[in-house]
C-alpha cells in the first residue's frame, strides 16, 4: 500500500486497511482448566444478547445486598444507564466484613516495602476491619465527612491507601484518588473540580531507593485548589513510619494533622456500614482528556462492584486461597478494580508493592513472587519490556510458579508476549491480554482463560455480556476478518460503565455516545453504541487487535496523557508561542511525549534554558510521568490553511516515518526544515512505524 495514502490528511484511521500477521496460538493447560472458576462453555449462551441484561445478575449475586434491586437495567434516561435500581449495598462491607466469619485470620493485603531489608507485612481481614472502622470514625467525627461528600486522596503505594478508600466507602464518602506520581498542582485541580475540602496525603514513600518527600506537594495542591475557588479545610497526613516525620515541609497548624496521632482518639471504634443506593457514586477517577481539562469519571457503587467482582473471578481466576499480585498503582483504575475492590470482594490476598519493579535489580519481582508464593501476576507491557531488557533470564533463577498472568494498559508486542509466557510464566501460566478503560470499570475484551486460545498481540474477543463492533466514519460496520481498522465501539451498556463525567453531562454524551448514536430521542440501548476512542480491527475469529487511540492521547507506560493538557502546560511558559505534543517510540515505555515549541518574537533566553523551563513546567503541572523525551524548538509549526497544527507530520518526523502528502499545508517548506533539525542533513530514511504513531492526529 502507498505509504503517502495511508497517512494523507484526507484519510482517517477508520478507513485504513491494516495488514498484520496472525500469530500462532497457545492453549491453556489441562491443570489450569481443571481448577478454573470459568470452565463451563455455556457462559456464552448465558451472557448472549437474548439474555441481556439479565445475564449480569450472575455478577450481582456474587455480592451481599442489604436490599434487593427492583430493576436490572433502567434505560429511561439514555445514555445515563442505571443498574440494579432500588438495590442497596455497601462496598466496604462486601470487601471486608462479610469475609470475617471464614477468613478473619487470613491475609487480605500483603505490603512489600521497597527496601529489601524491610520484611513484607501481612494484614489480615480482621485487622483491615479494625483499621477501616477507626479511619471511618475519624473521617466522620474529626473531618466531618458524610455520605455524598468528596475527598481527594494523593498517596503512594502503601496499605493506608486502600484502608482509606474502604473507610470512605463504608461511610458513602466519594473518594477521588490521584496517582502518587502526579504533581501537587494536578492534585489541587482535581480536588477543586470535585469540590473536596479534605485532602489525604502521605508524608513520604520510597522510590528507587530514596525516601521521597511527598507532603511538600500538599502545599502546592492547597494553593492550586484555592486558585480554582476551592478551600481545603483539612490535610490529613499518614506517616510512612508512625511517629517519625519524613518530610521537611512544616505542618500548618489547624489545617494539617498526623493521622496516626488523631487515630488514638478512635481506637476500637466501630462504624456501621452505610446502606448505599446501587446508583450512589462510589468514587471519581480523573483521567486525561483531549480538551486539556482532566475529566472525573464517576463510578457507581452497585454495578461497578458487581462488574469488577465478576470479572476478577472469571477472567483473573481469583479464589480466596490465591496470592494475587497486580503491579499497577492504586492511583489508576487498574489498581482500584483489580488490586482493591475486585480481589477483596472475593476474599483473596492482594499484594501491594511500594516501589519500582526493577529496584534494586530486575530480580526483585521474582524474589517477591518466590517469597510470597504468588500464583497470579498482573502487570503492564511497559513493565514487561523493562524487566525483559534488564534481566532476560532472571525469572528462571527463582522458584515461583504462576497459574495465571494478566497484561493490561496498552497493546503488547508478540515477541514480548512470548517472553512473558515462556520465561516469566515458564510455559505454565495462562495469559489474558485485556483491553478496557478508566471509563469502563473493568475488562471488556479478553480471552476466557480456561476456554479460549491465546494469541500473542491480540486482546481476544469481547468478554461475555460485551458485544463489540467496529464502525467506519460513515457508521458502517467493518466485518470481522476484513483486515480493515476502524473505531471500536461497544453496542450495549454494562454494569461497570461510568455513570457520567462529574459535573458535565454534556461532555459525557458528546465524548462517548454522540458519534454513533442512531436516534437521540430513543430509549432503546441498541441506538446508543459506546465509542471507545480506540482504533482496532477484528479478526475472523472475533479476536481484537487494538491499534491505539484515535484521538490525541499518548499512552506513556500505560498512563494516558492528554496532549492538550501537556500543550497547555507548555503555553504557560512565557517564551512559548505555540506547542505541539506527539508520541515518539520508546523501547521501555512504549511511547513518550516529544514536544515541539515555537517561540515568541524577540526572545533572548537561550534554547537550553527554554527547554529546561518547559520540562520543569510539565513536571510541576502534570508530573514526572509526563517528562518529554525531547523538546524541539522550531521556527514554525506545519499548519493547514485553517491554522491547525498538523501533529501527524511532526509525529512522522520524530519517528523517522514518511510524512505523507504535505501539499495542502499552508507552509509546506517548514517540514523539511524541521526534518533536518530533528534527523540531521543526511538522506531521508523512513520506516513503517506503529499504527498509533503513524496516524497520530489524523482523527479529531
Amino acid at each position: 500500500m502507498d505509504q503517502s495514502k495511508i497517512i494523507s490528511s484526507e484519510v482517517n484511521e477508520a478507513q485504513i486497511a491494516v495488514h498484520w500477521k496472525e500469530e500462532e496460538i497457545y492453549r491453556p493447560s489441562a491443570k489450569f482448566i481443571a481448577q478454573a472458576n470459568l470452565k463451563d462453555a455455556s457462559v456464552m449462551d448465558r451472557f448472549s444478547e437474548k439474555n441481556f441484561p439479565g445475564c449480569f445478575t450472575e455478577y450481582a449475586e456474587m455480592l451481599t445486598w442489604i436490599e434487593p434491586w427492583r430493576e436490572i437495567l433502567d434505560t429511561s434516561d439514555p445514555p445515563f444507564w442505571k443498574w440494579f435500581t432500588g438495590g442497596k449495598l455497601n462496598a466496604c462491607f462486601n470487601c471486608v466484613d462479610r469475609h470475617l466469619e471464614k477468613y478473619k485470620n487470613k491475609a487480605a493485603l500483603i505490603f512489600v516495602p521497597e527496601a529489601e531489608e524491610e520484611a513484607p507485612v501481612a494484614i489480615t481481614y480482621q485487622e483491615i476491619y479494625a483499621r477501616v472502622n477507626e479511619v471511618a470514625a475519624m473521617l466522620r467525627d474529626f473531618a466531618g465527612l458524610t455520605s455524598g461528600d468528596r475527598v481527594t486522596i494523593h498517596m503512594p503505594m502503601i496499605p493506608e491507601l486502600p484502608i482509606t478508600m474502604l473507610a470512605c466507602a463504608r461511610l458513602g464518602v466519594i473518594h477521588s484518588v490521584v496517582f502518587g506520581g502526579f504533581s501537587g498542582e494536578a492534585c489541587g485541580l482535581r480536588a477543586a473540580d470535585s469540590g473536596s475540602r479534605v485532602l489525604i496525603y502521605a508524608d513520604s514513600y520510597y522510590r528507587g531507593g530514596k525516601l521521597i518527600d511527598h507532603k511538600s506537594s500538599a502545599e502546592v495542591a492547597v494553593e492550586s485548589a484555592r486558585r480554582e475557588g476551592q478551600n481545603i479545610d483539612k490535610v490529613l497526613v499518614w506517616r510512612r513510619y508512625p511517629g517519625k516525620y519524613g518530610s521537611v515541609t512544616p505542618m500548618v497548624e489547624g489545617r494539617d494533622f498526623f493521622v496516626d496521632e488523631v487515630l488514638k482518639n478512635f481506637r476500637g471504634k466501630k462504624i456501621q456500614p452505610v446502606a448505599m443506593d446501587a446508583e450512589a457514586p462510589l468514587f471519581l477517577m480523573y483521567t486525561s482528556g483531549t480538551t486539556g481539562k482532566p475529566k472525573g469519571c464517576q463510578h457507581r457503587t452497585g454495578g461497578y462492584l458487581a462488574y469488577v467482582t465478576g470479572t476478577s473471578k472469571y477472567f483473573q481466576d481469583i479464589k480466596p486461597e490465591d496470592v494475587y499480585w497486580c503491579m499497577a498503582d492504586i492511583g489508576w483504575i487498574t489498581g482500584h478494580s483489580y488490586i482493591v475492590y475486585g480481589p477483596l470482594a472475593l476474599g483473596a490476598t492482594s499484594v501491594i508493592y511500594e516501589g519500582v519493579p526493577n529496584y534494586p535489580s530486575a530480580a526483585r519481582p521474582w524474589k517477591i513472587a518466590e517469597r510470597l508464593d504468588v500464583n497470579i501476576f498482573h502487570t503492564s507491557p511497559t513493565a514487561i519490556r523493562m524487566l525483559r531488557k534488564a534481566g532476560f533470564d532472571e525469572p528462571q533463577k527463582y522458584d515461583f510458579h504462576f497459574k495465571h498472568m494478566t497484561t493490561v494498559g496498552e497493546p503488547i508486542e508478540p515477541e514480548v508476549w512470548k517472553w512473558y509466557y515462556e520465561v516469566v510464566g515458564k510455559g505454565e501460566a495462562v495469559i489474558v491480554d485485556t483491553w478496557w478503560q478508566t471509563e469502563t470499570g473493568g475488562f471488556l475484551c479478553s480471552t476466557k482463560p480456561a476456554l479460549d486460545a491465546m494469541k500473542p498481540g491480540s486482546a481476544g474477543p469481547g468478554v461475555p455480556g460485551i458485544y463489540p463492533i467496529i464502525y467506519d466514519e460513515d457508521n458502517q460496520e467493518m466485518q470481522a476478518g476484513s483486515g480493515k481498522a476502524g473505531n471500536l465501539c461497544i453496542r450495549n451498556p454494562w454494569p461497570g460503565i461510568i455513570q457520567t463525567i462529574w459535573g458535565d453531562r454534556e461532555r459525557f454524551v458528546r465524548q462517548y455516545y454522540q458519534k454513533y448514536c442512531r436516534n437521540p430521542q430513543s430509549k432503546d440501548w441498541k441506538d446508543w453504541p459506546y465509542f471507545a476512542g480506540d482504533g482496532a480491527l477484528m479478526a475472523a475469529d472475533g479476536y481484537l487487535r487494538i491499534l491505539g487511540r484515535v484521538d490525541d492521547v499518548i499512552n506513556v507506560a500505560g498512563h494516558r496523557l492528554g496532549t492538550k493538557e501537556l500543550e497547555s502546560a507548555c503555553l504557560t511558559v512565557d517564551e512559548v508561542a505555540e506547542a505541539a505534543v506527539v508520541p515518539v517510540v520508546d523501547e521501555i515505555k512504549g511511547r513518550m511525549p516529544e514536544i515541539y515549541i515555537s517561540l515568541k518574537p524577540g526572545i533572548k533566553a537561550s534554547p537550553a534554558d527554554v527547554k529546561a523551563k518547559v520540562t520543569q513546567t510539565i513536571e510541576t503541572m502534570i508530573g514526572k510521568i509526563a517528562r518529554p523525551k525531547t523538546v524541539q524548538i522550531v521556527p514554525d509549526m506545519p499548519k493547514t490553511r485553517s491554522g491547525k497544527i498538523m501533529r501527524r507530520v511532526l509525529a512522522a518526523i520524530s519517528n523517522h516515518m514518511n510524512v505523507g502528502d504535505i501539499s495542502t499545508l499552508a507552509n509546506p517548506d517548514i517540514v523539511e526544515q524541521i526534518r533536518v533539525q530533528v534527523q540531521g542533513q543526511g538522506p531521508v530514511e523512513t520506516q513503517e512505524g506503529p499504527e498509533d504513531v503513524k496516524h497520530f492526529g489524523t482523527v479529531e
